[in-house]
């Protein structure tokens, strides 16, 4: 194979500053001094989100690099601190990122369609919840949409001593919840009194040792005397809350849902008492076998003696979100948007199209300093991954903290590789410190972000899943390549008509970490599809300085030497053959994606005979 078109400028000083050291991922943990009150009068009111004008951000996105940044006024509006770029980053600054307010569109008034189901009414009253619609329940019971728990379709078997016999499980659940309910002990027994088949199959370890010796009797008691009553009070007018039949958001289908935060907060009690009908069993061959677990059950699992773990700190969350929704009733409203492109690119012919800007830094994180940009969720096909169970990585964060992702199991079968799901308006309530084994909440959260005219936060959340690798080599595998690339444009390809300007991209070390993959190369193949896409890129390395570098360096070899995305592309698949393919005939160990960098800066190097010294020094300097 012939060598890549180059232009002619010398590569030595780039190639040199690209040391193949030894990385080693960093995540920044801590756990708080004290625990935070889960109760909301005197929870800790933390800052989170930006509310910015156009303006706004022109002046308060300035470039950083050579100073920690200085405190910022308080916005005399929202009452919210203006987002900051991390101090030491590489690429462009964030003000020459497309992102804010400024690329949000207007959109048309908000409607139900042929794909597009409205659960309110649009015109409600404002500060309030809108008003369901329609006016009365609709009972529907079919394998299009979801089994409400009040529908007079749903029965189960109860034993009564002599026989066995189906009745109607609404007025069970009703019965059962209209008891005392004092402590959570009191609550099992609730639970299993309409899910008897489980009773001796499911326990509550997590959810008794959180009651029982996490929080503090005061937060204790709150709950059960101020929250959950008003969680059973919601949870029984729930055929006045949610009205509408609320479709499934089925494989290959373009759909979406549009509901209230309270409709979604209705939705998401009925998960925390696992009412939900045909819900219970997750075998393949089941009704919802190809959905994720919605119940709560498996949360409240744990081992006997459970003390300390990822479940207890991952319910703080959820009964802190239970805490505020029901003391303060959400106004908003969040869409979930099923995204399907079968008409997908051809790589190598993605001639003339150039890399966008990259601002890429080890300090931040999507959450936290993604505001104004589409935000990645590092997806499970099965939407939200092991949240409901000892998961506890970015995906799993994400929904805990942003309780209102959690719903989207409800509906969402699993994702195909041409799939993924777009959720807009989630408000986050929590704030935690850790990863994994070391997260922990910490705190109460006041999201400020400013709402569209659909009532949503501008806050939008795009789910894709990456592919597992227990072979490292096999990720280079063309097939494989292409697998991910078009997951990748799918996500990106998210375009809302009426906006000034695409929203960048935050997103970070997609489909690594447990999924095997490789940070460098999920690089590359990310700034393609944000090429193709015309989005900036905004990446987070998540603590790893190095990473940080190297895909910045990569990036500036792309745009340097004009290389278009089909080229970048032929680059990948000579990687695979060349190296790869033989790495694995001889025997031998690929030292990582590094390998991967170090051979596109050879070839190029190799191909180039005059040089611009002054310039590549520079770059050398900057970013060693």
């Amino acid at each position: 194979m012939s060598g890549p078109p180059v232009k002619r400028v010398r590569q030595s000083s780039l190639l040199e500053s690209f040391k193949l050291q030894g990385r080693k991922s960093k995540m920044a943990s801590s756990s708080p001094s004290a625990s935070p009150k889960l109760n909301p009068s005197s929870s800790p009111t933390l800052d989170y989100t930006v509310d910015l004008t156009a303006e706004q951000v022109d002046e308060f996105l300035i470039d950083n690099r050579e100073e920690e940044p200085k405190p910022k006024p308080v916005d005399s509006q929202s009452g919210s601190h203006p987002v900051q770029s991390p101090s030491k980053y590489y690429g462009s600054p964030l003000n020459e990122i497309t992102f804010g307010p400024s690329a949000w569109p207007t959109l048309e008034p908000l409607r139900a369609t042929p794909t597009h189901s409205v659960l309110f009414k649009p015109r409600s009253p404002p500060g309030k919840p809108p008003l369901p619609y329609p006016d009365k329940f609709k009972d529907v019971w079919d394998k299009n949409h979801v089994r409400m728990p009040c529908s007079s379709e749903s029965v189960y078997p109860m034993y009564d001593g002599k026989s066995e016999s189906l009745v109607h499980r609404w007025p069970l659940i009703e019965s059962s919840l209209r008891k005392p309910i004092l402590n959570s002990y009191d609550l099992e027994k609730s639970i299993l009194s309409y899910n008897s088949r489980y009773s001796g199959k499911w326990n509550f370890n997590s959810l008794h040792a959180l009651f029982n010796k996490e929080l503090s009797k005061s937060d204790a008691d709150y709950f059960f005397r101020i929250t959950l009553p008003g969680m059973i009070e919601m949870a029984l007018d729930l055929p006045n809350i949610v009205t509408h039949a609320v479709p499934l958001l089925k494989r290959q289908q373009n759909y979406s849902i549009t509901m209230s935060q309270y409709q979604a907060t209705c939705l998401l009690v009925h998960a925390f008492f696992c009412t939900y009908p045909r819900r219970n069993t997750m075998q393949r061959s089941s009704e919802y076998g190809s959905y994720p677990s919605i119940h709560f059950n498996s949360l409240y699992s744990g081992p006997a003696k459970s003390v300390k773990t990822r479940k207890v700190e991952k319910l703080k969350c959820l009964i802190h979100y239970f805490n505020r929704v029901v003391a303060t009733p959400p106004t908003g409203n969040v869409t979930f948007q099923r995204q399907c492109i079968t008409d997908l690119p051809s790589w190598d012919k993605c001639d003339n199209v150039t890399f966008t800007k990259l601002h890429v830094t080890a300090k931040g994180t999507i959450e936290d300093n993604g505001h104004g940009m589409l935000q990645a969720d590092f997806a499970n096909k099965f939407i939200g991954g092991g949240v409901l169970n000892e998961g506890c990585v970015q995906e799993e964060i994400r929904f805990v903290i942003c309780p209102e992702l959690l719903l989207s199991r409800l509906f969402t079968e699993v994702m195909d590789a041409n799939e993924c799901l777009i959720i807009t308006g989630a408000e986050r309530f929590s704030n935690y410190t850790g990863y994994a084994d070391t997260f922990a909440w910490s705190g109460d959260c006041v999201d400020a972000t400013i709402t569209d005219n659909w009532g949503r936060k501008q806050t939008q959340i795009f789910a894709m899943d990456a592919l597992i690798f227990y072979d490292y080599g096999s990720q280079f595998k063309p097939g494989l390549l292409l697998r991910e690339l078009n997951k990748l444009h799918v996500s990106f390809a998210t375009d809302v008509a009426g906006a000034s300007g695409k929203m960048a991209v935050a997103t970070g070390n997609w489909g690594c970490g447990a999924f095997g993959g490789d940070t460098h190369l999920k690089a590359v193949l990310q700034l393609m599809a944000a090429a193709l896409a015309k989005r900036d890129v905004v990446y987070f390395t998540f603590g790893d300085d190095k990473l940080a570098k190297d895909i910045s360096l990569i990036h500036q070899l792309f745009v340097e030497q004009d290389l278009d995305v089909s080229t970048v592309w032929s680059l990948l698949l000579r990687y695979h053959k060349e190296v790869v393919s033989q790495a694995k005939a001889n025997r031998q160990t690929l030292r990582g994606g590094v390998e991967l960098y170090d051979f596109i800066f050879r070839l190029y190097a190799n191909n180039n005979s005059s040089s611009d010294d002054s310039q590549t020094l520079q770059y050398s300097q900057d970013l060693c």
